[in-house]
């Protein structure tokens, strides 16, 4: 009995359809994951490289029930200038007080303590947010 062969011989007539296509599909494939890394790549870069000024409070103290003594460290480019604001809490989480501070200094580091006037005895001070020229 002869046997009947279903396939064509190996190498003989190129790469069949389903060959083709995987390698399509592989080329695509690679093409949109290096696109989605750069899409990725440009955003990290551009959210880390447009922050010039950031700040943190280190510690607050109440002074008496009108004001409260923040310490406010703040990094930025040595150029940049910029506003912080800060909040003086009560218990409950209401708003005792409100401040905006400037920075001119042509300095990369700032370390300031700074008062916020309350209009009562404030429990918590922070850091609302800080916005560059």
């Amino acid at each position: 009995m002869a046997a009947v062969r279903e396939q064509l011989p190996q190498g003989r007539y190129g790469r069949s359809a389903d060959q083709r296509a995987d390698r399509k599909l592989k080329i695509v494939g690679a093409a949109l994951a290096a696109a989605l890394l750069g899409v990725i790549a440009w955003i990290g870069f551009d959210y880390v490289g447009g922050q010039s000024l950031s700040a943190q409070v280190i510690k607050f103290k109440v002074v008496s029930d009108t004001s409260v003594e923040v310490h406010l460290e703040v990094v930025k480019d040595k150029n940049a200038k910029g506003t912080c604001t800060l909040r003086a809490q009560q218990t409950s989480g209401d708003d005792v007080g409100r401040a905006d501070f400037r920075f001119d200094e042509p300095v990369k580091q700032i370390d300031r303590v700074v008062t916020i006037t309350t209009t009562s005895r404030a429990t918590a001070a922070d850091l609302v947010g800080c916005q560059s020229d």
